[in-house]
């Protein structure tokens, strides 16, 4: 009896997941039934995380544009490769000596590749007191009270490449795209900010730029709309220092601000430190110049370090900040090679993931953070790195707190109700006719599922596909 018992058990647990996986099938055919996704390339995988079972799988080894779910990757292997505590730092000093109050020799900034150096998302780590007071406060300890030389910025530690070459000339120019160097500042984002008419189709004007970057030219072709959202770009290449800016802004606003980036985050460094020095009563006599300083004639004042790694992580997967992701590649090869070199960090990024059992031809990464349309990695690929991530990492804590749950971050429309108690931990990622979500999803009966769906070349709306995909993962949920 107990045997016909066991077997009977065994029997409605399998009929109980193939008629879920029944029902997810259907949910989807259903969905891709629909005319915005019948021309759609479609790609998903769901695995019990504790078993390594496939419960449904579509597609699941094929090639597929990631977006902002390639950061799952990334994340992920900068957390094990550098460590959740990892911190970066900037480094301040001096070459020459000190006599009398003067420094005959150079102030120093060697920058460290801190990617939230004076970022609005670290307010406290930052601005509490503002970390160029307390630079000019210590450089008054060090006993200096002018400067006979010139400030110099040393960005050595990564290479001359700001921005990724596949990257595409609608991106660069706005804050999305913002390249990463040793020395970021401010997010490396700057705040153009229009008056519109009350007419739509008109001319607006700008009313200020800030931070005011006086190496930059703007040309306004921004005009006003009825549409109520932000459909200006900025365009300008990271070696060109001209703007041009287009699109619309909504109509009768008499402030509207927009984001752009800003290709030179080291020489705004080196304007808002010599403003707070003059405000202590240090002035530089000389210029600022970017150069390599010899560590052998440096003299260090101070170092400020960064949030840590688990800290900056879980602000990249939350609100998906591109600049983070890019710094993440470069400071992997920085401390593994001695340069911070994109192609490189990425290469040890790729051969980290095969050591874990990936298959490194369904891994194609030409950035960090997913901007690139010329990146592609499979569904069954991405549920590796997030099983792995919480079976076998000492950082899956840290990891899986980095996602946003539903109503937060990226997930902001997702309905809360649907996925209460933090059961739905999720990146997603979105471009133009592209929209994948991947991470875990608590089930009614208990058990966690790893997740990845990738939707590329739809053509509607992509508030309706978040609400199919929302659809479908609480069906899933259900079902189980």
């Amino acid at each position: 009896m107990k045997v016909q018992f066991l077997l009977i058990l065994v029997f409605l647990f399998i009929g109980g997941n193939l008629t879920a996986q029944k029902g997810i099938e259907k949910n989807l055919q259903t969905m891709l039934a629909q005319p915005e996704f019948k021309n759609a390339q479609v790609g998903l995988q769901i695995m019990n995380v504790n078993s390594g079972d496939v419960l449904y799988g579509m597609n699941s080894d094929k090639l597929m544009i990631p977006a902002s779910v390639l950061k799952l990757v990334t994340s992920a292997a900068a957390l094990e490769i550098l460590g959740a505590d990892y911190r970066f730092e900037t480094r301040l000093g001096y070459t020459g000596v000190i006599r009398n109050g003067i420094l005959t020799g150079d102030l120093v900034v060697i920058g460290g590749g801190d990617p939230a150096l004076g970022s609005e998302y670290f307010p406290n780590h930052y601005f509490a007191p503002h970390f160029l007071d307390s630079w000019a406060k210590n450089i008054r300890e060090a006993g200096i009270r002018k400067i006979e030389g010139r400030l110099i910025l040393d960005t050595s530690l990564y290479g001359s490449e700001r921005i990724p070459p596949t990257w595409i000339w609608e991106d660069m120019g706005n804050y999305y795209g913002a390249g990463s160097g040793a020395i970021s500042l401010y997010d490396n984002i700057t705040r153009i900010t229009f008056k519109s008419p009350t007419a739509s189709g008109m001319p607006t004007t700008i009313l200020s730029v800030s931070p005011k970057l006086k190496e930059l030219q703007w040309t306004n072709n921004v005009l006003s709309s009825d549409i109520s959202r932000d459909l200006a770009y900025v365009f300008g290449s990271p070696i060109d220092n001209h703007r041009i800016i287009r699109g619309t802004i909504p109509k009768n606003r008499r402030m509207y601000t927009i984001k752009a980036s800003n290709p030179h985050p080291e020489y705004l460094l080196a304007e808002e430190l010599l403003k707070h020095l003059a405000s202590s009563g240090i002035f530089v006599s000389g210029d600022v110049s970017i150069e390599k300083t010899n560590p052998q004639n440096f003299t260090q004042i101070t170092a400020l370090e960064s949030p840590s790694l688990a800290e900056i992580v879980k602000i990249l997967n939350k609100e998906s900040v591109n600049l983070f992701a890019e710094h993440l590649v470069k400071q992997i090869a920085a401390e593994l090679t001695g340069i911070g070199d994109r192609e490189a960090g990425l290469n040890i990024i790729s051969e980290f993931w095969k050591d874990k059992g990936l298959d490194i031809n369904q891994l194609f990464m030409e950035d960090g953070s997913g901007l690139s349309h010329f990146n592609a990695v499979s569904p069954e690929n991405i549920v590796k790195v997030l099983r792995y991530m919480i079976k076998q990492s000492p950082h899956s804590k840290d990891f899986f707190n980095s996602l946003p749950s539903a109503g937060e971050g990226t997930l902001l429309y997702f309905n809360n109700s649907f996925f209460s108690e933090n059961s739905l931990k999720v990146k997603s990622g979105s471009m133009t006719r592209v929209r994948c979500y991947s991470g875990y999803l608590q089930l009614n009966s208990g058990n966690w599922v790893a997740f990845s769906i990738m939707v590329n070349h739809f053509s509607g709306s992509h508030v309706k596909i978040i609400r199919e995909i929302e659809s479908l993962l609480h069906e899933l949920k259900e079902s189980y």
